[in-house]
């Protein structure tokens, strides 16, 4: 079977590993164009471009699928479209380019979590349990018919980056499997039943840090953003970013916002209890110890974390 390949990041790149291990016909890789990285913002291609170029696979990009696009898409000749993560809605013509349409692998037991951010969400909302899903793309947001479900259960402490992970590797078995079905014409695909949540794209302010909420919901909304976009809060007019936090409820006399060295720890109130601060990147440095930050300060009398 010819198979177009649509993704950008790295938790694409183990269903296009995948994919060609199992034998498939990798025809062309659809993808996001280079984009700027790190603190000198050097123009770097998507992890799958470049597996694709490791490959000798040719490379589409594309910010978003156009006319002209559609149109290398359909001289690809792909049998079917294969998509993770690609990062830009699919418009109808160039959902019917190929014979048997675009699979996607999605990170969420759909129809919950629909959306870009579903594994961030799914740990932010403090689910037990997720998972991943095969399905026939539609023109709408994640709405289409379901061909394969895994389940993952979310570790206490696993961050959005650790669950990604093991969903990425666990959903490339998913995805291949589904193409072999699809392949042999064994593939049934069931519609979507139960709630619809929506899990719409994190932004910065995602990532800012309520003290005033209580330490459960502060610890899950950080670990949801971690790697990015990241959570932070705001001391003496600079932006902190804060890493995982572990709960302390044996300290209940802080105050939101407020924080206390305690030994080696660094604690600060919040709604319900304390937590510790286990890593903290000042603006402009690399993340560092919590504490070795602390012991930088003239003093934590009057730290207060807005």
């Amino acid at each position: 079977m010819r198979v177009l390949f649509a993704g950008t990041p790295a938790v694409a790149v183990p269903s296009l590993d995948a994919l060609i291990a199992a034998g498939f016909d990798v025809v062309a890789v659809l993808t996001r164009p280079d984009a700027p990285i790190g603190r000198k913002r050097v123009m770097t291609p998507s992890p799958v471009a470049q597996r694709a170029a490791e490959r000798g696979i040719p490379v589409i990009y594309g910010a978003r699928i156009t006319p002209e696009v559609t149109e290398l898409i359909r001289n690809a000749g792909a049998d079917v479209a294969a998509i993770v993560a690609y990062g830009g809605l699919v418009p109808p013509a160039a959902l019917a380019a190929p014979k048997h349409g675009w699979i996607n692998l999605h990170f969420s037991l759909l129809p919950s979590w629909r959306g870009a951010a579903p594994v961030q969400r799914a740990i932010m909302a403090g689910d037990d349990v997720t998972g991943a899903v095969t399905f026939q793309l539609e023109e709408g947001l994640d709405t289409g018919p379901i061909f394969g479900t895994l389940t993952e259960t979310v570790h206490a402490g696993d961050t959005a980056g650790e669950l990604l992970y093991r969903l990425s590797h666990s959903g490339a078995v998913l995805l291949t499997q589904t193409l072999s079905a699809l392949e042999t014409g064994h593939a049934v695909a069931l519609p979507q039943q139960g709630d619809v949540t929506l899990a719409p794209k994190l932004t910065l302010n995602d990532g800012r840090i309520t003290w005033t909420h209580p330490a459960v919901a502060i610890s899950r909304q950080i670990r949801g953003v971690t790697p990015e976009p990241g959570s932070w809060t705001e001391f003496a007019g600079q932006r902190l970013k804060v890493g995982p936090v572990k709960s302390e409820p044996a300290v209940i006399d802080l105050a939101p916002g407020v924080l206390r060295l305690d030994g080696k720890r660094v604690l600060v109130g919040t709604g319900s209890h304390a937590v510790h601060l286990v890593q903290i990147q000042p603006a402009g440095k690399k993340m560092m110890a919590a504490a070795d930050w602390a012991r930088g300060l003239a003093s934590l009398e009057s730290v207060v974390f807005e």
